[in-house]
């Protein structure tokens, strides 16, 4: 074999390995990074040890957290379902939880199961930027979308009755003596593939009940305040599992990955 050959297979060799590698970090039973911490396994334990409610303007659950812990409808195990009670008729920020540990920059994945048609949660990003869960539905408001922003490049949605996963890789927004200079951004997978690039987000929407800055100058008025990952109660069958996040410091860089 001359020397060109085997450089050339072994380029191709070395893409293949680092392929394998990012594919194996993301989608459905992604295992945590090193340095990540898992937010949720499934468990009430879990559950209780490392999530709170968030007590915004519409909080009406009682304490301890009503989320019920059901049988993982697909492998052996346990999931944690949004169907809240405070949470029936769709009242978002009633019963929604947020993690205890609070965020700036971070890559997180979160492992979710939308049991029947028109299931609706989502997954917000420092309690302010919400990641969509909503069965059926695409567009800036449906599946997948950076909410009111950044509809998802293809859908991967696997649908109702199986797991589903977004991975995220998170800058929080960067301000200087006071004074917002950089917005926040996101990349995202779900399913494996990327959907979102290094997005800018705007603003928070949906108002005060929404999370943090929701009332602030009408979502525009993002504050410098880390913030933790919040999952939203609308009284639908929404199971989560498998979620871990690793923070990071991305000074200087990009969210793509």
């Amino acid at each position: 074999m001359n020397s060109k050959v085997f450089q050339r297979l072994a380029f191709s060799f070395a893409l293949a390995c680092a392929f394998t590698v990012v594919q194996a970090q993301t989608g459905v039973g992604a295992k945590p990074e090193k340095g990540a911490k898992v937010y949720l396994d499934g468990s009430k334990k879990s559950l209780e040890k490392n999530w709170e409610y968030w007590e915004g303007p519409r909080f009406s659950a009682e304490n301890p957290i009503k989320w019920p812990e059901v049988a993982d409808p697909v492998d052996s195990g346990k999931a944690i379902s949004s169907n809240d009670p405070a949470g029936a008729g769709g009242l978002y920020g009633a019963a929604d939880i947020v993690t205890k540990d609070k965020f700036e920059d971070f890559r997180a994945h979160v492992e979710f199961f939308v049991k029947n048609e028109g299931g609706n949660s989502g997954v917000y990003l420092q309690n302010r930027y919400e990641i969509q869960i909503l069965d059926g539905d695409y567009g800036d408001h449906g599946l997948a979308a950076l909410i009111n922003e950044h509809v998802p490049t293809s859908e991967e949605y696997y649908g109702i009755g199986k797991w589903n996963a977004y991975d995220i890789e998170f800058k929080a927004a960067r301000f200087e003596n006071g004074k917002l200079v950089e917005k926040p951004r996101a990349t995202v997978y779900l399913n494996g593939v990327k959907i979102h690039e290094d997005k800018e987000i705007q603003q928070v929407w949906g108002g005060p009940y929404s999370g943090l800055d929701g009332g602030n100058d009408g979502g525009k008025g993002i504050t410098d305040t880390p913030g933790g990952l919040k999952l939203q109660a609308e009284g639908h069958d929404v199971f989560y599992r498998n979620i871990w996040i690793k923070k990071l410091d991305l000074d200087g860089k990009s969210t793509d990955f």
